[in-house]
C-alpha cells in the first residue's frame, strides 16, 4: 500500500502517523499542504491530528481550503481510502467527505486520556482486524471532539452501520457517544481517538497497530 500523510502548519501527529503506517508495512510519502497533487499510485491519504492553522475560524476550516484539499477530495471521490484522525476528522467534515461536525467538548475542557472504545462496525478495511463489539483503548487529546449531527443524519448513520467507534461510558458529549464515522462507501474514516499513539507496546498499548496492520492487509488482499 502507498500512503500519503498530509502536513499542515500546526499538524503535530504527522510523524507519529507516518511511523505507525511504515511499521505496518506501508510505503509512506509526506505531502505538504501547498502541494496540489498526491504522489502517483497513492492508495491511502492520512490526515493527522494537531491544530492546523491554529484552529482559526473553526477546527479544520482553513486546512479544508488548502491547495491539497482538492486532491484529497478527488482521491476520495475516486474510491480511494482516507483516514482522518482528530484534527484530520475535523478537516474531513469541513471537506464534506463525512457528515456532521465536531464541536467544543461538553464542559468546555481539553480531554487528554486513554479512552475505552467499542468497535461498532468492522465491515470496512480500517477496523477489519477487530471483532464487532470488541472493546479497545486508544488515547484521545482534543478540545473540539463533540460529534454532532441532525436527527435524520444520525438515524441514517445507524441504519447504514456507519458508526465505526463509540466511547464506552461517554467522554465529550458526542451524540450517541460517537468516536468515529464512515463514509457511504466505507472507504473514508474519521475518528477522534489516536491509534498512532497506541501502535507499539512502549506506548502502553498496541491496539492501534492492529488497526494499521488490518487496514494494509485487507487492502493488499483485495
Amino acid at each position: 500500500m502507498k500512503a500519503a500523510v498530509i502536513t499542515f502548519p500546526g499538524s503535530n501527529c504527522d510523524r507519529d502517523l507516518l511511523v505507525a503506517l511504515k511499521a505496518a508495512g506501508a510505503d509512506v510519502a509526506r505531502v505538504w499542504h501547498k502541494d496540489d497533487a498526491l504522489p502517483a499510485g497513492t492508495d491511502l491519504v492520512a490526515v493527522p491530528g494537531g491544530f492546523s492553522f491554529g484552529d482559526y475560524l473553526r477546527c479544520g476550516a482553513i486546512a479544508a481550503r488548502s491547495p491539497v484539499a482538492g486532491a484529497i477530495r478527488d482521491h476520495a471521490e475516486r474510491g480511494g481510502y482516507v483516514l482522518g484522525i482528530c484534527n484530520g476528522f475535523q478537516v474531513l467534515t469541513e471537506l464534506g467527505l463525512l457528515p456532521g461536525a465536531l464541536m467544543r467538548n461538553a464542559g468546555l475542557t481539553f480531554i487528554c486520556k486513554d479512552a475505552a472504545l467499542r468497535v461498532e462496525s468492522r465491515d470496512n478495511a480500517f477496523l477489519s482486524a477487530f471483532s464487532d463489539g470488541e472493546e479497545i483503548t486508544f488515547p484521545v487529546a482534543h478540545h473540539d471532539g463533540n460529534y454532532q449531527i441532525d436527527a435524520e443524519g444520525l438515524a441514517r448513520l445507524k441504519a447504514e452501520g456507519r458508526i465505526a467507534l463509540t466511547y464506552r461510558g461517554g467522554l465529550n458529549g458526542s451524540m450517541s457517544d460517537i468516536a468515529g464515522v464512515l463514509s457511504e462507501n466505507r472507504r473514508v474514516l474519521g475518528m477522534m481517538p489516536h491509534p498512532e499513539r497506541a501502535a507499539e507496546a512502549a506506548h502502553g498499548g498496541s491496539d492501534g497497530a492492529r488497526l494499521f496492520h488490518g487496514l494494509i492487509d485487507s487492502t493488499v488482499a483485495a
